[in-house]
């Protein structure tokens, strides 16, 4: 299994589409910040928008095509930079989802807006290692065949979504689940695969020789591993294995094994009865004692209250 397979196998997403909005000019979207594990989403169909940028720089243009997630849940902003008061707009309950309509002018906005759900405090493996503000865009004309390539299939994502979104039609809101699902993998997918992939999670594809390090931490999390041994696996020095991956992830390895092996642990106390000791044991804590200091740290609450707050 690749390591965003294995990622994802460990803390599953949820996709769901909740609003598509029409709007002509002058138009303003204000969003709250999200709800515990959920990362909001916005995809532009058609039109273009800008994004505020919450330090006060200059904002972000989306045009047709481009996907916007907000990793970290925060508050933002969407408008059209007019600067004009925003055309009132009006809300209506299709079958499927709900329409945000206005009667702005100009170049009509389409835009689909909806978020992946996490089980947190699952969902902080992929909010710590993903860049707060993530934008991948598949409209832009690029002249390599590559990478024509790489957009297609989420092309192809996107097109189905506007064509379950526009009308409705039996199983729709089951389709524009299913469709929201695949689009947070197809996403970072695609953002990996861009040669201008952020730090963090998406620009381990531009560094081929951490993958072996980042494999050996995925698939034998209970081992216990040094620097030395994940720099031999690299084929390199200790010191350049650090730094790489502070540079690309934020973190250190043993930060990221650490990570990796609270997330299983947590999965195994939810859907099994195994005991703490065992639970400890099998991500590679030999202290009990250890393993629950370490868990409380990264997951919030003891492995004991953990086990009963799940369903």
């Amino acid at each position: 299994m690749d390591w965003l397979s294995r990622l994802l196998d460990m803390t599953p997403v949820r996709g769901q589409l909740d609003i598509r909005c029409s709007y002509g000019a002058p138009w303003r979207i204000d969003e709250a910040p999200a709800g515990a594990g959920e990362i909001p989403y916005h995809v532009v169909l058609a039109g273009s928008a800008l994004l505020d940028d919450p330090a006060g720089g200059p904002p972000q243009a989306l045009e047709a095509g481009d996907i916007l997630l907000i990793p970290d849940g925060g508050a933002h902003v969407l408008h059209d930079g007019s600067g004009l008061p925003a055309q009132a707009a009006r809300k209506s309950e299709q079958l499927n989802l709900v329409v945000s309509e206005n009667d702005g002018g100009g170049d009509r906005l389409e835009l689909l807006c909806g978020r992946f759900v996490l089980a947190a405090p699952h969902d902080r493996l992929l909010r710590d290692y993903l860049s707060s503000r993530l934008i991948v865009r598949t409209g832009v004309q690029r002249n390599s065949a590559a990478d024509s390539a790489t957009r297609a299939p989420l092309l192809d994502l996107l097109s189905l979504m506007r064509d379950e979104s526009s009308a409705d039609r039996l199983g729709g809101r089951a389709m524009l689940g299913a469709l929201s699902t695949a689009l947070f993998a197809l996403t970072l997918r695609t953002a990996s695969e861009s040669a201008s992939a952020p730090t963090g999670w998406l620009a381990l594809a531009a560094q081929p020789r951490l993958q072996p390090a980042l494999m050996a931490l995925f698939h034998q999390p209970a081992h216990p591993w040094t620097l030395p041994e994940l720099a031999r696996q690299c084929h390199m020095s200790r010191a350049t294995l650090a730094r790489q991956f502070q540079e690309t992830l934020g973190r250190s390895p043993s930060d990221l094994l650490t990570d990796i092996r609270m997330s299983l642990a947590a999965n195994m106390l939810e859907k099994t009865s195994a005991s703490t000791g065992a639970v400890a044991e099998s991500v590679g804590y030999q202290s009990e004692a250890a393993f629950q200091r370490v868990f409380k740290q990264r997951m919030g609450m003891t492995p004991a209250r953990w086990r009963r707050r799940a369903p």
